[in-house]
């Protein structure tokens, strides 16, 4: 029963900690895709892909923002010493990240065309691409991280 609830718990916060992280990879990502291009002409299509340093700068505050926030509130420490643990969780969201782009670059380029009304906010399809791809990931990052990284 304990074991049971922990595992509630653990799920919770690392529902917690996604949100937030994901709040903060969508939020950056929302400033440099704006900014970038202002600054970088070929930050909106550099052959074919669209908005890479945008992604690649949003998805790296995401990641640490997650790592913190997942050693403090979400996993225990595993048999890892903190060096291995932490390359461990970057190498596995560098492989996630891979994942993260690829698929945004799909869903941009081939299923989100047209923006999403929400009534008091629009998205657009860049911005939907990010948000798809962000859930995507985040079961595989969870899996990953509970099995591997921190309790490995």
């Amino acid at each position: 029963m304990i074991k049971l609830l922990r595992n509630k718990k653990q799920v919770i916060f690392f529902l917690l900690a996604g949100t937030l992280s994901a709040l903060v990879e969508i939020g950056s990502f929302k400033i440099f895709s704006v900014q970038f291009p202002r600054m970088i002409s070929w930050e909106y299509n550099l052959y074919g892909i669209r908005y890479p340093l945008s992604n690649v700068f949003s998805t790296s505050a995401g990641i640490f923002c997650n790592y913190f926030l997942s050693i403090w509130f979400v996993f225990e420490r595993g048999k890892h010493s903190k060096k291995r643990e932490f390359f461990y969780f970057i190498l596995v969201s560098f492989l996630s990240t891979l994942v993260s782009l690829t698929l945004f670059q799909v869903f941009y380029n081939f299923v989100f065309e047209d923006n999403f009304d929400l009534i008091f906010y629009t998205l657009s399809p860049e911005m939907i691409s990010k948000i798809s791809a962000i859930l995507l990931v985040a079961v595989l990052n969870y899996s990953v991280k509970k099995r591997i990284i921190f309790n490995g």
